[in-house]
């Protein structure tokens, strides 16, 4: 159960974070931003260690930024799609 409760908190973090680089506004719920930011911590700790990088000595920037980085293309991804689907919805 612990793990569930730091997974949500790690994908707001970097769900939020991956929001502050995305240039513009993105019209995307907090809940999806939370999914979006576990799924890039995912991948970025998945790229991480396909590249080496996944356990430094110290704070491990490099995974963190791998983290950020998946996430912040999946809202770029993702954020079009959400609003074209709210938009098709109004009469």
């Amino acid at each position: 159960m612990l793990n569930i409760i730091w997974a949500i908190i790690a994908g707001l973090v970097i769900g939020l974070l991956a929001k502050l680089v995305v240039p513009g506004r993105q019209a995307i719920p907090l809940w999806l931003t939370i999914v979006l930011g576990i799924v890039g911590a995912l991948v970025g700790n998945w790229l991480a260690t396909v590249f080496g990088v996944r356990h430094t000595s110290g704070i491990d920037w490099i995974r963190h930024f791998l983290q950020i980085g998946v996430a912040a293309v999946l809202i770029i991804i993702v954020a079009p799609l959400w609003m074209r689907r709210g938009a098709r919805r109004s009469p």
